[in-house]
């Protein structure tokens, strides 16, 4: 019988590969790391380091868990210095599966030798669907030499880290966490680029980018309905079964942030991140968070299961709710929140006065990955919540 020993992996770098659908493969980097005879792998974008559950090892195979998502490998080790097997990832029918292949050392992308164009700065972007309609960001990049990293911003997140290389005249940029896999390639034409964006294991779209040192983005609105005194009424489960209910005591004379989530979304992790964070520092000053769940699935069993990791993680204080509507449910609002115009967009970040009336819906979060625009959202945050305190009753 094959030994641990023989089926651990071997210490470094690694390069990987999810191939999708139409055989394009999505690259990305891990490292392992052996320590105190255990082994620990960690996902690498660009600064991030995300640390996978311990592997699991059964003769000549190997399981790695992501820490949050429904996500997990299930590989073959052969010498140490290769896997083989597919990517397995929740979805709102089940699981779906990518093939994966892994092999110790290797870049990300390769590196032509022909000289470079630029790709460092701010660029207008317009992706086109399948179906021909249209989409718009801002790609916000950052370049050293043959280096490239920075974010995509759409109107309602970012596409967190991403890591690349510009080769040529050619743009190459990758991020895996667990839920995202996208690839961005394109030819870069002095200010101008376009190319293919791939994500997951089938979508394609291609895009335009112009560059624009002032592009700006207008973004998804949900507002309170005509008609309305501005309260939200709602009551739910958290996830030890206990019903938390708005209004309540629990929230009376405080300043509350409804968060609205999904376990299945990395936006939604980095908020719960940051929210998590703000709460321990700011509980005292009369500030209370609750978040609303929107799953993959109305099994309270799956979902309780996939929002536990999320508590775990980021040791969330506060309670977590679990809504019963799915985040494909076209109705989930009504369903939900019927005070509200439609959610439109994981987080949406519901801010409440003193009085439980709402004075301000985010629907926009950018994470740490988009830079400036992370340290602009979190000084904006803390303003509005600053001058909610500030009121009286």
């Amino acid at each position: 019988m094959t030994t641990l020993a023989q089926t651990d992996l071997k210490p470094g770098h690694w390069r990987a590969t999810l191939q999708r659908k139409d055989g394009r493969t999505i690259p990305f980097l891990f490292e392992v790391v052996r320590q105190s005879n255990k082994t620990s792998l960690y996902i690498v974008n660009g600064t991030e380091r995300i640390k996978t559950e311990d592997p699991v090892f059964t003769q000549d195979s190997v399981v790695i868990r992501m820490p949050v998502f429904e996500s997990y490998f299930k590989a073959r080790v052969t010498q140490r210095e290769s896997l083989r097997g597919v990517w397995v990832s929740g979805s709102a029918t089940g699981e779906t599966t990518m093939p994966f292949t892994a092999s110790a050392g290797g870049s990300r992308f390769p590196v032509a030798t022909a000289a470079l164009r630029p790709a460092q700065g701010k660029w207008k972007i317009e992706f086109t669907r399948a179906n021909q309609t249209k989409r718009h960001a801002i790609g916000d990049f950052t370049q050293q030499g043959n280096a490239l990293a920075g974010s995509v911003l759409t109107p309602s997140a970012d596409y967190r880290y991403l890591d690349g290389v510009v080769s040529g005249d050619s743009l190459f940029l990758s991020t895996f966490d667990g839920s995202h896999a996208l690839l961005l390639r394109a030819k870069i034409n002095s200010d101008h680029m376009a190319g293919v964006f791939y994500n997951g294991d089938a979508v394609a779209e291609t895009w335009l980018a112009v560059k624009d040192a002032n592009v700006a983005l207008t973004p998804h609105v949900t507002t309170v309905k005509k008609g309305n005194d501005g309260k939200l009424a709602f009551s739910f489960r958290d996830l030890d079964g206990n019903t938390v209910s708005l209004p309540s005591n629990r929230f009376k004379g405080k300043v509350v942030i409804v968060q609205i989530i999904g376990s299945w979304c990395p936006n939604c992790m980095d908020e719960m991140a940051f929210l998590s964070d703000y709460y321990k520092r700011n509980r005292d000053r009369g500030v209370e968070i609750v978040a609303l769940a929107y799953e993959l699935s109305t099994d309270p069993v799956r979902s309780q299961k996939s929002l536990r990791k999320f508590q775990t993680k980021f040791d969330v204080q506060y309670p977590l709710l679990i809504t019963g509507a799915t985040a494909n449910d076209p109705q989930r609002t009504q369903k939900t929140l019927p005070q509200l115009t439609d959610l439109k967009t994981f987080p949406t970040t519901i801010m409440l006065d003193k009085n439980g009336v709402v004075r301000d819906i985010q629907t926009s979060f950018y994470g740490p990955g988009a830079g400036e625009y992370h340290t602009r959202y979190k000084a904006t945050f803390e303003a509005a919540i600053n001058a909610l305190l500030n009121e009286t009753l």
